[in-house]
Parts: C-alpha cells; structure tokens; sequence
C-alpha cells in the first residue's frame, strides 16, 4: 500500500474540527444556520471522534463535523488519544475532505499523519476494505515528510504482520535487499556457515536450527557526515528453542523481527526524505528463526562472541540478546556517532510500560531528553529506564563472563539492557529501545497487528544528536 493525501486541485468537501461546549457545541457561524440547526437535531454533542454529515439543500453532501474533545488542560499534557483524526478518516464517506478550520491546540500534523495512518490494511492474504476517504494536506505541513513517514510505519507493519511461513530470514534479507535497490544504497549478506567464518559465532548458533540458515544483513547508504548505525533484532520466528515457549507464548512470534522491522522503515524514512545523505547510515540485522533441531544450541552452553566475552546460555529462549551482541559488537568496531539497537527483547518491558511505551535506556542524559522529547513532541512516546549498575553482578554467572538469561526474574529489561551494552563502547552514544512491535487492539490509526514505536521519536532527534 502507498500512503497519499488527496489531490490539492481535485473537490473536496469541509470538515469541520469541533470541540464541546459548556452547553453544546461551539460551531463556527460559516456553516450556517441551517447545517447548525441540522447538527443539534443529529444530537451533535463534539464527542471524540464524533461525526455528523451535513446535507445539503439539494440531498446530496455539504461537509461534516467531527468532535476533537476539549482542549488538554495543560499544553504539555500528552492526549489521552493520539491520530484522533483518524477516526474521521475511517469514519466519513469516500471522497475528498479538506480542514476548514485549525481548532487551537490541536495538532495539525499529529491529525494529518494519523489520516495517512488510518488508510493502512495488511491485505496480503484477504481482500480487506481501506477507507477512501482522502485528506487534502494542509496548508503549511510537509507533504513529502508526512508520506515518508507513513511510508516507513507501512514497511515497517507489513513486515511485522507478515507470518513467518513467508518472513523468514530469507524474505527478511529480500526485503532489505529492495530497500537498497530503491534507494541506491549497497548490501551484504553473510549467511551460513560463512558466519563462522566471519567471527559472528552467536548469530550462528542461535540460528542454526532453522529451516532457512541464519545471516547478517548489511546495508550502508551512501552519504557523507555523522555516522549513524541502526541494529534491529531479525528473530523471524521464536519457539524458545529447547526451552521451548508455550503455545500461548509462541502465538504472536511473527512479530520477534520487529527490531529489524522498525530500523527497516526508519531508513525508507530517512532515504525517502534525503537524510542519509548528510550522515553516513548503516543498518544491521542479524536475522535468524530460533527453532527446534538436533543441532539446536543448548542451556548450558557456553559461547564465545564476536567480541570475545564468553556467555552461559542459561536459557534459550532469551536468543535476541545474542544475535544483538555479534551484530552490536560489528557495529562499535566503527565507533559511530550513535549506535541504535532496537529489538522486542523482554517481556519485563510490557509488564513495566505496557504494549505503547516502550522504554528506551541510554547514558547519555542529553541524548535522553532530546529522544524523550521528540517523542512526546511527535506522538510517539518513549520512556527511559536506567542502565542500573548495581544489577551488572546479576549479569556475570559463575563460569563465563555474562549471563544470557539471570535467574530471579527480576529488573528483566534492564538486564537486558547491561548485557547488550557490553558489546559497545567504542560508539559515541548508544541508545537501547525494547519494543513491543505490536498493536493489541485497533485505535485510531493503529489497526490490530504491526506497529512502528520510537521511529519517528528517533527521525526527529537526529538534527539535534548529530549536529
């Protein structure tokens, strides 16, 4: 699917942005006595996401209202519904609408990305319906970034939403391989036991059961200035391994590449926009199913990483962290400007945050703010946990020197966390982001299934992180 906005020059009818009343509605005198008159006996009361059609003296169509709430009480109050519009977008007849008017306090691009939002169906294996009700762009909002952003959430849900009978790391790598075509950016691809070769042993071992052999993807865009490297969790499908899942747990394991998913629909961002050009981008993802085989590795285990620390498996089904480890390890050998991990790594952070926030970890304190930040700023929230040192102990077993799977089950995500940074320290800045890649349930814009979180948070700190 393609986002898009209606044509500026083609006839589109008003939509008008109505907010309650001490009474009713405060409705703008442009529409008339008649249309308000209409609007009453409907019960137009300016709920959120609250429509009403207004006929026209000739039956047909004459514009609607839509109800945006009351105004937040504080402007730094996050909404409590974010793409409020888009409930409109699903909601009015097909056909083109346009703002006729900008209610103080609302967001403009907020209402605008969440229509483009509202127009995404994963209809790959069934006929689904999209809303065709188009927005013309308003008037002094970036056309082309509000589409590079939807363009990117697109990728990245469709890629989520994709099971792993047709997303497993071959598909994973074509994908990548046809974000670097469009965009002109070069790729390489270890795979196998070329791995090994390589010196990406943990990539192989988590892997190696699989149907399709395990690989690193690599993906570099052309550009000069800052550099800026993405490391996504490619986990295309995860049974747990010999420490296998419960059926329950393994029912949304498709979306264990969401990691890889997001950074993916970052850089169709970032290259659509013309960003990578002033940065020099690079995208990793160790892609890989965690299966079932004889040759499966084992709790127990010990391995040896890219970077040469020695890690007790003590369980299998805590695979991301490792993969992560040789791909970051690769990563810091440049020391970049700021290196980016991002992956659906524990199920600490939902316990901690819930299915839409998810937390990020860095050192930076700056860097933390300016994320922050921008993801409050964007509708894209993010929230920052601690790299706890004092918890670095729980992470070193007796016998090597880090734990992939601390036993306790406690502080899980930051945990996590102090292992991956174990395997940087060369980059000028890491940031951590333990997504959970997935939609429960539909909200406006959202549907059910694949969902981008901390990408736009990411896209609009960039100017400020990498000057």
């Amino acid at each position: 699917m393609i986002p898009e906005f209606a044509d500026s020059d083609a006839p589109s009818l008003p939509l008008w942005l109505i907010r309650p009343g001490e009474a009713e509605p405060v409705l703008p005198p442009e529409i008339g006595p008649f249309a308000a008159n209409w609007a009453r006996a409907q019960g137009f009361a300016a709920k959120p996401g609250q429509v009403c059609l207004l006929p026209s003296a000739e039956g047909g169509l004459d514009g609607a209202l839509f109800g945006i709430g009351p105004e937040p009480a504080a402007a730094d109050r996050p909404a409590r519904e974010r793409f409020a519009l888009a409930r409109a977008a699903e909601a009015l007849p097909a056909g083109n609408w346009h703002l006729a008017n900008r209610p103080q306090g609302f967001d403009l691009t907020q209402g605008a990305l969440g229509w483009l939002f509202a127009q995404y169906r994963f209809d790959r294996y069934k006929r689904i319906e999209a809303p065709r009700a188009r927005l013309v762009c308003p008037d002094g909002l970036d056309r082309d970034r509000l589409i590079a952003m939807a363009a990117g959430e697109y990728l990245a849900r469709d890629l989520i939403n994709t099971p792993a009978s047709d997303m497993g790391p071959g598909e994973l790598e074509q994908a990548a391989r046809e974000l670097a075509q469009r965009h002109g950016a070069g790729i390489e691809v270890i795979c196998g036991d070329d791995l090994l070769a390589r010196n990406f042993p943990m990539i192989h071992a988590v892997g190696r059961a699989g149907a399709q052999p395990p690989r690193l993807i690599d993906i570099r865009f052309p550009g000069e200035g800052p550099r800026l490297t993405l490391v996504g969790k490619g986990v295309c499908f995860d049974t747990g391994g010999l420490d296998i899942k419960p059926s329950a747990s393994m029912a949304l394991m498709k979306k264990d590449m969401g990691g890889a998913a997001n950074v993916l629909g970052l850089a169709e961002t970032l290259a659509r926009l013309g960003l990578h050009r002033a940065m020099q981008l690079r995208i990793l993802i160790p892609a890989v199913e965690n299966a079932i085989s004889a040759n499966a590795f084992r709790p127990g285990d010990v391995l040896t990483s890219r970077k040469g620390l020695t890690v007790e498996v003590n369980n299998t089904d805590a695979e991301g962290r490792l993969v992560l480890a040789d791909a970051l390890a690769l990563a810091d050998e440049e020391a970049p400007d700021l290196l980016v991990s991002m992956a659906t790594l524990t199920g600490a952070a939902r316990v901690a945050l819930g299915p839409e926030l998810p937390p990020f970890f860095c050192d930076d304190d700056a860097l933390a703010a300016t994320i922050q930040g921008a993801g409050r700023a964007h509708a894209d929230p993010v929230w920052r946990l601690p790299f706890w040192e004092p918890y670095e102990a729980m992470i070193e077993p007796a016998i090597a020197d880090l734990d992939n799977a601390p036993s306790g089950g406690f502080a899980g995500a930051i945990t996590a966390a102090l292992f991956l940074r174990r395997f940087t320290g060369q980059a000028r800045a890491y940031a951590h982001f333990d997504i959970y890649g997935w939609q429960p349930s539909a909200a406006p814009g959202r549907p059910k299934g694949g969902a981008g979180q901390a990408m736009r948070a990411i896209l609009h700190a960039l100017p400020e992180i990498l000057r």
